[in-house]
């Protein structure tokens, strides 16, 4: 199922969000492209917040935000109430993060993670079902 998927960047992670909008594409969703658009430096809450509101407000379904480490993406995005953005560094946080967090974020560090890797996370958060049960239950208690 097709969804509309809300991704910016700060310059440190623009190469990977321009990589990943192809990926993204190729698999059938719609993106949303916040910025930023070169890698030219610039201040990153002007670029992750604007995707994290898109998500709160309903008009995506799901954000990817990157920088360099992704830590400050994150908090970014997590300071959005109703978005939960995990920072994600191997496929088993990309796992856990959708099937016991119902994580509708992600959040990645372009000088952390290989390209590949980068690439195979988001495939694998976008697959990952939300397991429900007693994960529903704390994350209604995250809210």
């Amino acid at each position: 199922m097709p969804l509309n998927i809300a991704i910016s960047s700060d310059h440190a992670g623009f190469e990977y969000k321009e990589r990943i909008k192809i990926l993204l594409a190729g698999l059938g969703h719609d993106v949303t492209d916040f910025g930023t658009f070169s890698a030219d430096p610039v201040d990153y809450p002007l670029f992750i917040r604007p995707a994290a509101e898109a998500v709160a407000r309903g008009e995506c379904e799901r954000a990817i935000v990157l920088g360099g480490s992704g830590n400050g993406e994150a908090m970014v995005a997590n300071k959005v109430h109703g978005v939960r953005c995990a920072l994600c560094w191997n496929l088993q946080t990309a796992r856990l993060a959708r099937e016991h967090n119902d994580s509708n974020a992600l959040s990645l560090g372009q000088r952390m993670l290989p390209e590949e890797l980068a690439l195979e996370i988001v495939k694998l958060w976008l697959a990952t079902p939300f397991a429900g049960g007693r994960h529903a239950r704390r994350v209604a208690l995250i809210e």
